[in-house]
C-alpha cells in the first residue's frame, strides 16, 4: 500500500446495507484505511467497522429494522421521527443494549473517523471527529442520520443538525483536502444515477418554515450530489478513487425495505470489495 487512504460511505437509508457488505469483507481480509468519512447511515456502518464487529450492521438492517420501534409510521407519530434514532443508536447500541457497539475497540482503532452533518440553522456542513463519540453517546451519528421532515433535527452541543447528505453528500474532495491520497467511495445508488431535484422540493417547502437555510441546501442537494459525483469519477479516471456501487437497487430506497433486497444488496457489496486490495496496492 502506498500513500494514505480514506474511505467514504455516503449512506442512503436501507440501501446503505451495500456498504455493510463491503466492510465485512474488509474485516475478513484485514484491510484498514487511515480515515473514514461517514454520511448518514454510512456513519453508522463505519462505527461497527471501526469497532471490528463483523456482521453487526447486517443484523441491524435485516432483523432489527423490521421492528416498529426502529422505523415506522408508528414511530413517526409517537416520536416525530420515522427512524427512531435514539432506539437505533441508543437503546440497541449502548453498553447495556441488545447489541452494544464495542466502544473500547472503536477508541483503540487508530483509524480516524469524520462524521458529516448539516447545520440546520445555517445550512453549513459540519465535520465531527472521532473524539465526539463518547461512551453511550453516539449523538453525532444520530445527527448525521436525521432525514429532514421524516425526522426532527438532532441537537448536539446545543446546535440542531440534519442529515449530512444535504450539505456534503459525497465528501471525496474533503478527503483530498485533508491530505489523503486515495479514496474508496461506497455508494448506495448506481454509479450513473443522476439525482433529480423534484424529490427534494416538497420536503424543502415544509422545512423552509422552520429552517430556511437547510431548506435551501436541500433544494440544491441534487446539484451538489451530481457535481461531487462527477468529481469522484474524474478522480477515479486518475487512479485516485475506487467507486464501489450496486448495479441495481433491488426494490430498496431510503425509507423502505424488503428482506430479499437487503440480502442481495449486502452480498453485492461483499462481492464489490474484491477490488479493494488491487486499488490500494497500485
Amino acid at each position: 500500500m502506498t500513500g494514505t487512504t480514506a474511505m467514504v460511505d455516503v449512506g442512503g437509508g436501507f440501501r446503505a446495507i451495500f456498504g455493510c457488505g463491503v466492510m465485512d469483507r474488509m474485516l475478513e481480509d484485514g484491510i484498514d484505511v487511515d480515515m473514514c468519512y461517514g454520511v448518514s447511515a454510512g456513519a453508522a456502518n463505519m462505527t461497527s467497522f471501526l469497532a471490528r464487529q463483523h456482521g453487526r450492521n447486517h443484523k441491524f438492517y435485516t432483523e432489527y429494522a423490521f421492528r416498529k420501534e426502529y422505523a415506522s409510521a408508528d414511530s413517526f407519530f409517537r416520536n416525530h421521527n420515522f427512524a427512531n434514532l435514539d432506539y437505533i443508536y441508543g437503546t440497541l447500541s449502548n453498553h447495556d443494549g441488545e447489541y452494544p457497539l464495542d466502544y473500547a475497540a472503536l477508541q483503540a482503532n487508530p483509524t480516524g473517523f469524520t462524521v458529516v452533518a448539516c447545520n440546520a440553522e445555517d445550512g453549513s456542513a459540519k465535520y465531527f471527529d472521532k473524539s465526539r463519540i463518547r461512551y453511550d453517546d453516539f449523538d453525532i451519528v444520530k445527527a448525521s442520520s436525521a432525514v429532514p421532515v421524516a425526522c426532527e433535527p438532532y441537537v448536539v452541543d446545543g446546535v440542531p443538525y440534519f442529515d449530512g447528505g444535504i450539505a456534503d453528500p459525497i465528501p471525496v474532495a474533503k478527503a483530498f483536502d485533508d491530505g489523503y491520497d486515495k479514496v474508496i467511495l461506497i455508494l448506495s445508488r448506481t454509479r450513473d444515477q443522476v439525482r433529480e431535484q423534484r424529490r427534494d422540493l416538497a420536503p424543502a417547502k415544509i422545512l423552509e418554515r422552520t429552517y430556511p437555510a437547510a431548506a435551501e441546501r436541500l433544494r440544491e442537494r441534487y446539484k451538489t450530489y451530481n457535481d461531487e459525483m462527477e468529481f469522484a469519477k474524474q478522480a477515479e479516471a486518475e487512479g485516485r478513487v475506487l467507486i464501489l456501487a450496486p448495479e441495481e437497487l433491488y426494490g430498496l430506497n431510503t425509507l423502505s425495505k424488503n428482506f430479499e433486497g437487503l440480502e442481495m444488496m449486502y452480498r453485492k457489496g461483499y462481492a464489490a470489495a474484491e477490488a479493494i486490495p488491487e486499488f490500494l496496492a497500485a
